[in-house]
Parts: structure tokens; C-alpha cells; sequence
């Protein structure tokens, strides 16, 4: 009888423990990430992202279920992300996936009703490729979610990869953010007018533009429904400048389109004139969205097309950003024969080739609104904590100097990407002779060497070259193959210094037309300066002086073996920078002769005599703790190097560098804990025939040799049981 009682308290106790464990693991809840970069749990920038929401978030998800490899992995890496996100988010974040799949081919009402919500919110069906039964297929799906916060909404249309969906995710929570306190923080409207010329009514069907005057209305209806969403702080106007000529100055200074015509007797059409165009204004920003694009085609002549009414809304939507700045603010130096970064040149600048680079300002501006700084007539805003000196090739004043050295000993950040030479391209449309001698180079001083000099880091005169370098592919007339481009260095892992932050997981880059960096020590030590080498050459890299010739077919190769090193490339340098201007005099801005001429005493009857009062400017002669980065080569943010897509490498490094400079660290960790650029370690030849031989001849001979043993084990074993009925 006790033995049964045993048995029954027993199993009870047994009951107790396993619903105490199901409860202890519905509510202590935790997950283990085993993966070598985290890749399934969020970064601490999305925790902080998603923690500190101050209105509602939800998530809509619109994904066509039982997809084909690799969508089906997206599925449900997308799931698992949001969880993660809901884990970490406050009460304000919520998600929701929409069923828009038919269940057993019948199409219900549900998913009718679910898919109209999608294309109500801009998601469309796009087409995949599956492969079934040894065939090649294609089907529809929706593979797209929608961000909802507050009044704002933002979308991402197609997810194709879960490459860079959680830094997506995340700067988009974080954009919307942003925008929801830069509008509610507003205290103007910002303007939204619609110029359009009554007069262009009687020659838009000539033109094909039979749709122009239904604009005002469908854009009036476009400004309200984004007004709603925008608290209110669009206002809309149509204006027509055949009846208000008062305009004419606005439509002067904001460049709106203007068509003119001759008179044409056979359509009763009088000569005249007229204007079409929207203009975004606020304060003192301003930007113009063209109605009617003039296409110039051979042959044919010219064509006017009208912009399409219905991608109106995400063109305002996008300049509407733009023109509040709801991101961080970056320097870019746009002055100073620097690589032009700018959407549009200065109607100032005169009729030369750019040095534009539209990936790099593609990038930076997803999350940086960037600020161009004129050092020629003007100083650096205090309001910026970084300033990128995008290949700097005129020669800067003390002033300007100045000007940069206290910047940096206010605790600011410096991205200097600076070449060592001048590429100078022939005059006069000079083609043969630049096909055959090349582009001629000259030492380029700008005079920011001797700043980095002082600080502790000199750019050596030289271009680097590197056996380990990308090939360039000849065309099959030319016999095929490939042939080395010395100056384009390939920087792999294990040249990359990985143990810095923002370096992680970034195992290969390419350089261009680069010069080595040579830190001294002394300096360093002296001012207490940390310096982080970045990346460096092979060993088997070589430099090239003056005379530089970078024609391909004209470089050779060392002859000596030890002519051959490794150069460093990048640095980040961190400390207390002494200024430059210590114990020198405190240079003054220059003025020109006829500013001087001026400001007579005439215009000026209190004019001060100088010497008779003495004035002293704040000079910081040890700065706050800084950062700069530097890059001898302009080429590393070049469009033929760099590209839109944040997965490559050259892009990540150049963003992550930048987001360290801004004291953004755990949002360069989160981008580049995704790069899936896994080259494999280098190997020696002998290596690689030891690990050949092994798999060949090493591996059967292993297997013999177990054979051998276990018939040597058990013939032994045979023996002894023999011995012992023997005696």
C-alpha cells in the first residue's frame, strides 16, 4: 500500500515540474544566436531604435506563402526579425502579416480584400523564378511590407533577400522618427506652388501634353492626402504667371521651365510664351520638380514628356525630407577644386568637365543631409561634427588652414580623401595624344600636407603598385585574357585590420590610384595620439614616382624581390590634436582690392585706424578629443569604385568610416555584421599541394592502415584466447 503511494507522489511531483517548466519557458523567454555574426538577432542599434518609439509603429507584411527556395527562407527570416524587433520594442510597436495567398487555388474574400490594401499602399505582384521538375518557371507573388507610424508611412515594395533588410528596417524606423519630430517641430509651412502658364493651353495638344491642365487638380488632391499625414504643414498654391506677371522674379530665381513658340497661322495660334513647373519651398531651401521633360531625339527632333501624376506623390514625399532635414548633418568642403558631390553645379562654376559622383552622394544621403561648406568666402558651420574634403587639389590659404585645425580642436571630425597627384587631362580635345602618352600627373600640394604633418601621419609622393591587383578583361579581337592594372591594389582579409569596430566582417576592398601613409611615431607618442592602421598593401607591392605613367601596357615589374613591401593605405587617428598655429601668428582672412576700395572713410566716416585697437579671436591650442580619417586617394569614392549597393564592400567601409566620424558606431557594427564577401584565406603552393596529395593518396592510405590495425587487433586477440585453453 505504501509502495503504491510512492508511485502516485511520485508522478505528481513529476506533473509539478513539468508544468513549472512550460511556464519558467513561456515567461523567461530567450533566444541563442550561434550564427559567427549574429545574423538572426537584432543589433544594439535596432534594439535602441525600436525601444524609444514615441508613437505607434506597425508593420504590415504582404508575403505570398509556400514560395520556392530561396523566397520560402525569407518568409521566415522576416518572421523571426519582427519577433525580435516586438522583443525589444515598447508597446508602441506592433507587426501584422497579410494572408494574400489562395488557399487550395480558390481565391476568397479575405485575400481579395488583402491584396487591394497592398496595392493601396503601393505593394505590387512582382515576378520570381522557381525551378520545378527540371524546369524553368515564373509565378507572381508579393514579397513586400508597409511602415506605418503616426501619419507617415513608408514602404518597401520587394524583398528579394534578407542581404541588409534589418539595416533597411532599421534607418527606415529611424527616418520616420525623425520626420514625425522635424514636421511637429516646424514653425512654418513649407510651400508646395504649381506654376502653370494658362497661355500653354492652346499649343499643349501640339505637344502631346492634351493632359497638362488636369495637373492642378490631381495635384491639389495629392498635397491634401499627403497634408494629412504630414500634421498639416503643406501648403498648396496654383499659380499662373500669364495673369500675375509679379512672378517673374520667382520663376527667375527657382529655374522653372519656359516654352516659347512662333505664331501657327494654320491653328489660329498667336505667338507667345509660357511656364510649367512645381516649386518645394522652405525658408530659405528651395527645390524645383520639373512637369514636362524636353527630350531631344535624332532624327525624330524634340519630344515633351509629361511626368507621370502618379509617382507625384513619392517625388514630393522624398523632396519633403529633404528640404526639413530630418537626418544628421554631414560637411562635404564644395569648394577648393574638390570632387563635386553636389546634386547640381553652381550656375557660377564656368563650363568644364565634373569630377561628380553620384554613388557617393546616393549613399551618404540616405541618412546624412549633407552641407556644402565654401572655405573661399566663408567658414566651417560650428553646427557639423564631421567635414569630408573630397579630393581637395587648390591650395589652401593659412586662413583656411585655420579655419580646418580649429575645427578639429573642437572635438570635430575630419574624412580627408586626398591624392598624392594632379591628374591633368590634355587640352583642346587633345584624344591622340592622350591615347598615347596618357593623362600627365603633378605632385599636388594644397598645403594640408604640412597640417598632417604636424598632427603625425605624411602622404609619401608615390602611387602604389600591387601584383595583387584587379585584371582587366581584353576583347576576344584582341586575343582575350586579361592583363594587370598595377594601380588598382585587391586589399584582402588579410591585410584588412579587423580588430577596429567598423572594420568588422569587411574582408576585401579595392584601391585606386593610392598613395602610403608613413606615421610618425615620435609625434604620436608625444600627443598622445591613437593611430588604427585601416588596411595595407601586399607584400608584394611596389611604388612609382616621378615621372608617374599609368598606362597599363607601360608598368614592369620590380626585377628584385626586394624592391617588394607592404605599404599602409587608410588610417584613423583619435586624440587630443595640438593645433598647427601654436606659437605662430593667428592668420587673418584676406580681403580683395575692391572690397578694400569700399569701405573708404566716405562710407565709413568712424572708421577705425588700425593699431589703435587691439583684438584677440578664442584660439584652441589643444583641441577635445577628435577623429580623422585619412585616404590618399580620391579614387576610393569614385563611381567607377563605388557603387549604391551598401553590401559592397568599398561602399560599407566609406559609410562605416563616415558613421564612426559621427560618433555612430553601433549603427557601422549593424550594416556591416551582413556582408557576405567570405573570400577564402590565401594559401602557399606548397600548402595547396600538400592538401592535394592528402585527398588523393593520404586518405585511402589511412583507410588501409585502420584495415591493418583491426585485423592486427583482432588476429592478436584470436592468439590470446588460444593461449589460454591451451593450459
Amino acid at each position: 500500500m505504501k509502495h503504491t503511494y510512492e508511485k502516485y507522489i511520485k508522478f505528481l511531483i513529476y506533473v509539478v515540474v513539468i508544468v513549472l517548466l512550460n511556464i519558467a519557458g513561456v515567461t523567461l523567454f530567450f533566444r541563442l544566436d550561434l550564427t559567427k555574426n549574429n545574423l538572426y538577432s537584432i543589433s544594439e542599434a535596432s534594439r535602441e531604435v525600436v525601444s524609444t518609439l514615441s508613437e505607434p509603429l506597425t508593420i504590415n507584411v504582404f508575403f505570398t506563402k509556400n514560395l520556392p527556395a530561396p523566397h520560402n527562407n525569407t518568409e521566415r527570416y522576416i518572421h523571426d526579425l519582427l519577433k525580435e524587433y516586438a522583443n525589444w520594442g515598447n508597446d508602441l510597436f506592433n507587426y501584422r502579416f497579410y494572408d494574400v495567398t489562395p488557399k487550395g487555388g480558390d481565391i476568397t474574400d479575405k485575400m481579395v480584400n488583402n491584396r487591394k490594401l497592398a496595392q493601396n499602399y503601393g505593394i505590387f505582384p512582382i515576378q520570381i523564378q522557381a525551378v520545378e521538375k527540371d524546369e524553368i518557371k515564373f509565378q507572381k507573388a508579393y514579397m513586400g511590407m508597409v511602415l506605418i507610424h503616426g501619419d507617415m508611412i513608408e514602404k518597401i515594395p520587394a524583398i528579394t533577400t534578407i542581404d541588409g533588410l534589418e539595416y533597411r528596417l532599421t534607418t527606415t524606423i529611424q527616418r520616420l522618427n525623425n520626420k514625425v519630430s522635424a514636421l511637429l517641430h516646424l514653425p512654418e509651412k513649407i510651400q508646395v506652388d504649381f506654376y502653370l502658364s494658362s497661355s500653354l493651353k492652346q499649343v499643349a495638344p501640339l505637344m502631346q501634353l492634351d493632359r497638362l491642365f488636369e495637373y492642378p487638380t490631381a495635384l491639389q488632391r495629392i498635397v491634401k492626402r499627403l497634408n494629412d499625414k504630414s500634421y498639416g504643414k503643406l501648403a498648396f498654391h496654383h499659380l499662373d504667371p500669364t495673369t500675375n506677371q509679379e512672378l517673374e522674379t520667382e520663376l527667375e530665381k527657382y529655374k522653372v521651365l519656359r516654352l516659347q513658340w512662333p505664331a501657327i497661322s494654320n491653328k489660329k495660334i498667336p505667338a507667345g510664351k509660357g511656364v510649367v513647373g512645381i516649386v518645394m519651398a522652405y525658408k530659405d531651401k528651395s527645390v524645383t520638380i520639373p512637369v514636362v521633360r524636353v527630350v531631344k531625339l535624332p532624327l525624330i527632333g524634340t519630344r515633351y514628356e509629361l511626368t507621370n501624376i502618379n509617382n507625384m506623390e513619392e517625388i514630393i514625399n522624398e523632396n519633403l525630407e529633404s528640404l526639413i532635414d530630418i537626418n544628421e548633418d554631414l560637411g562635404i568642403l564644395a569648394d577648393m577644386g574638390t570632387v563635386s558631390i553636389s546634386a547640381k553645379r553652381p550656375s557660377a562654376m564656368p563650363a568644364q568637365p565634373q569630377r561628380g559622383e553620384k554613388n557617393f552622394r546616393a549613399l551618404v544621403s540616405e541618412t546624412y543631409s549633407m552641407k556644402y561648406v565654401h572655405l573661399k568666402d566663408g567658414t566651417i558651420p560650428d553646427s557639423l561634427n564631421c567635414l569630408v574634403l573630397p579630393g581637395p587639389t587648390d591650395t589652401f590659404t593659412d586662413y583656411q588652414l585655420f579655419q580646418i585645425d580649429q575645427f578639429l580642436m573642437r572635438g570635430k571630425s575630419l574624412a580627408i580623401f586626398l591624392d598624392s597627384f594632379d591628374e591633368v587631362i590634355p587640352k583642346n580635345n587633345q584624344t591622340m595624344r592622350l591615347r598615347q602618352q596618357g593623362p600627365s600627373y603633378i605632385p599636388l600640394h594644397t598645403g594640408l600636407e604640412k597640417l598632417l604633418a604636424h598632427y603625425g601621419i605624411r602622404i609619401n609622393p608615390s602611387i602604389v603598385m600591387d601584383k595583387h591587383c584587379f585584371r582587366q578583361r581584353l576583347p576576344q579581337r584582341l586575343g582575350g585574357g586579361d592583363y594587370p592594372i598595377y594601380f588598382a591594389p585587391i586589399i584582402k582579409n588579410s591585410r584588412i585590420n579587423n580588430r577596429v569596430d567598423f572594420m568588422k566582417n569587411i574582408r576585401g576592398l579595392v584601391a585606386l590610384k593610392i598613395a602610403p601613409l608613413i606615421i610618425d611615431e615620435k609625434r604620436m607618442t608625444e600627443n598622445n595620439i591613437t593611430a588604427h592602421k585601416l588596411f595595407s598593401s601586399s607584400n608584394d607591392s611596389w611604388e612609382m614616382g616621378e615621372p608617374v605613367n599609368l598606362n597599363p601596357m607601360m608598368i614592369q615589374e620590380p626585377k628584385h624581390d626586394e624592391e617588394l613591401k607592404s605599404y599602409d593605405l587608410a588610417y584613423m587617428l583619435e586624440g587630443k590634436f595640438p593645433s598647427y598655429f601654436t606659437g605662430k601668428t593667428i592668420p587673418e582672412k584676406t580681403t580683395s582690392k575692391k572690397a578694400d576700395e569700399k569701405s573708404d572713410t566716405k562710407n565709413n566716416p568712424a572708421r577705425i585706424i588700425p593699431g589703435e585697437i587691439e583684438s584677440t579671436s578664442e584660439f584652441i591650442e589643444k583641441g577635445m578629443p577628435g577623429k580623422i580619417f585619412l585616404i590618399a586617394s580620391s579614387g576610393m569614392i569614385k563611381d567607377n569604385v563605388l557603387d549604391t549597393d551598401i553590401r559592397n564592400p568599398n561602399a560599407m567601409f566609406i559609410l562605416n568610416a563616415i558613421d564612426y566620424l559621427n560618433g555612430r558606431k553601433k549603427i557601422a557594427s549593424m550594416r556591416s555584421k551582413e556582408q557576405r564577401f567570405n573570400p577564402l584565406n590565401d594559401t602557399g603552393s606548397g600548402v595547396r599541394a600538400f592538401i592535394k596529395t592528402f585527398t588523393i593518396a593520404g586518405l585511402p592510405l589511412l583507410v588501409i592502415c585502420f584495415g591493418l590495425f583491426v585485423w592486427l587487433n583482432r588476429h592478436t586477440r584470436k592468439k590470446r584466447i588460444k593461449m589460454m585453453f591451451l593450459k
